[in-house]
């Protein structure tokens, strides 16, 4: 018959206690009586014993701890039997983490501000307008008897000469033409609803629809948020409750960014679920991305997180 149990670390510590109490008696007993069998005059007792038995040994019967060797070889297997079988069935349990009810239901709606996506550079600044210098009074033509006009017009028979082409000297000092402008950057827009939002890490590998996978995700983030939440002190002496809303933008690696509190009970609980968000980045946790048409793209999250007294 297989029999199977758990042990869990309490009941280890106290079996492990109970055999070294045991084990320190047994010692402690077997001194008490070699003692009491050595207070004997058993030098006197055996002077006139001629027993070639008796006078080979080192030690006298009564005192003799090696006839005891079968008893402790024994109670060593027992020992060292119950240590192995306590250790294949010692248990860890995993600590149970309090997830509050509708923990990522937003009672109601939120004015959210849009995000803060990278602008373009302003345009540069218009050429100045070209400086109009004035003509002086004796530079004007007044008369029309300086005006020569010569008479251009030819007739059909008139052959015309094509003009010789004009060849540009090259100058060698000329200084070269300037680069050309560099390309206009591409800023991407951060949106606030994808045809598929952003996920906590730890599910990718389920065979399972994308709603499936989504449920999964969000218990794997409640469960995240509320093992490492510690409820702050202050917020526990004067019993505040409530939800802080927290909102970051998950980029199109995974990364979050922009991380601020949009709704805060106070008493530190926003700084709370602000470090519990970081601590992701710290832990090196890479969300899965949101993606729209097929391709990921930085979206807006928004998480809830109850702080509520038990």
């Amino acid at each position: 018959m297989n029999m199977q149990f758990a042990v869990s670390s309490n009941q280890l510590l106290l079996a492990v206690a109970c055999m070294v109490i045991l084990l320190v008696a047994i010692i402690i007993g077997g001194r008490i009586a070699l003692q009491r069998r050595s207070a004997l005059n058993l030098k006197a007792r055996y002077r006139d014993v001629h027993d070639q038995h008796v006078r080979a040994r080192s030690k006298y019967p009564e005192v003799d701890i090696f006839q005891y060797s079968g008893i402790f070889k024994r109670v060593g297997l027992i020992f060292t039997l119950a240590t192995i079988l306590l250790m294949v069935n010692w248990t860890t349990y995993d600590e149970a983490v309090y997830i509050p009810d509708d923990a990522l239901l937003l009672e109601d709606e939120i004015a959210v501000e849009p995000p803060r996506t990278a602008e373009p550079p302003p345009p540069p600044p218009p050429p100045p307008p070209p400086v109009i210098q004035e003509v002086p009074d004796e530079m004007v033509l007044e008369e029309e008897d300086d005006l020569e006009f010569m008479d251009q017009s030819i007739e059909a028979e008139s052959v015309v000469d094509a003009p010789e082409p004009v060849v540009e000297e090259v100058v060698e000092d000329a200084p070269p033409p300037p680069p050309p402008p560099p390309p206009a950057e591409e800023y991407e827009e951060i949106f606030k609803v994808v045809e598929e939002m952003p996920r906590f890490p730890g599910c990718e590998d389920l065979a399972a629809s994308s709603a499936e996978k989504k449920l999964c995700a969000d218990q794997k983030l409640l469960e995240f948020i509320y093992s490492n939440i510690e409820y702050p002190l202050v917020a526990r002496e004067n019993n505040i409750q409530g939800n802080v809303v927290v909102s970051f933008v998950v980029n199109r690696d995974g990364s979050i960014e922009q991380i601020q509190v949009l709704r805060d009970v106070g008493a530190g609980c926003g700084e709370e679920a602000i470090r519990v968000i970081k601590l992701m980045e710290q832990k090196g946790i890479k969300w899965i991305p949101g993606k729209q048409r097929g391709q990921p793209v930085r979206v807006q999250f928004l998480l809830p997180i109850k702080f509520k007294l038990l």
